[in-house]
């Protein structure tokens, strides 16, 4: 992590003690978060994840800050403090009151904290293995990115200490979902396809800018249900997250998978340039 911290508009050393345990989202998970690409100074797409996580806010009861006009000036100042044109930054909106731990002292109804890293280099691709039963989209919340991330760190720690990079993750209906932090893509004959929003995978950044905004000659995006079976008979799979734009599947547990397909090279190549 860089050394300096944004803590409700101030620029802090990042290990000051700043926060308590009486913040209820601090121990109960109640907040949202984003990770964003730095890019050259800029945040990337700043205006979607925005937009995200105010949605998932108001599903959550999260108070949440009404202008993100300050919010991004204040990131900027922590991009300068930190003096990294290129890296990964996390929000978080904490909820603060609340229930019995609320402790003594709070004025805030939130605190807003963001964090810097160095950008991951995560290869030239991705070994998956599988969770079933992981997602379950008619629940409330499916697809919304809560602060309670613990079982998908689970999921990742476990495919890691397996010698898998990442883990895909089935919903309750046997079909492919996302992974714990990325979105899933295949190629079939010149066709790309993710699986819906109702498959309860989170809605991805890099997922609805390829659906919204990236075009290619002879490429159609689209939503589908997706099996096990689907990834085996697909010219490629990929995963996409903000933090690894577009990165080929090269495994997956149990099943054959393929790397013969254009489409994510071309995409990529779009997608930069974006």
């Amino acid at each position: 992590m860089y050394p300096f911290i944004l803590h409700n508009g101030r620029i802090l050393p990042a290990d000051s003690s700043v926060l308590a345990p009486g913040q209820v989202g601090l121990l109960s998970g109640w907040g949202v978060f984003s990770t964003l690409r730095v890019v050259e100074g800029v945040l990337f797409a700043w205006e979607r994840h925005w937009a995200r996580m105010k949605h998932d806010a108001e599903l959550l009861r999260v108070p949440f800050p009404e202008d993100p006009a300050p919010v991004k000036r204040s990131l900027a100042q922590l991009v300068e403090a930190n003096q990294c044109g290129s890296a990964t930054l996390r929000i978080a909106i904490v909820r603060n009151r609340g229930g019995l731990w609320e402790g003594p002292g709070l004025s805030r109804e939130f605190d807003l904290i963001a964090l810097m890293a160095k950008s991951k280099d995560w290869g030239e691709g991705v070994r998956l293995t599988m969770v079933p039963q992981a997602r379950h989209p008619d629940f409330m919340f499916s697809g919304s990115k809560s602060l309670s991330w613990s079982m998908n760190l689970c999921w990742l720690e476990t495919a890691q200490a397996r010698g898998f990079d990442e883990a895909l993750l089935l919903n309750q209906r046997g079909h492919v979902c996302e992974c714990t932090s990325a979105n899933i893509f295949v190629e079939q004959a010149g066709a790309v396809y993710t699986p819906p929003l109702s498959s309860g995978c989170l809605p991805g950044i890099t997922r609805e800018i390829l659906l919204s905004e990236i075009r290619v000659p002879g490429i159609r995006i689209e939503e589908r249900d997706l099996t096990p079976a689907d990834l085996e008979a697909a010219d490629e799979v990929f995963i996409t997250s903000t933090t690894r734009n577009l990165l080929p599947v090269t495994e997956v547990e149990g099943l054959r998978v393929r790397l013969e397909g254009e489409a994510r090279v071309l995409l990529s190549r779009v997608f930069d340039g974006y």
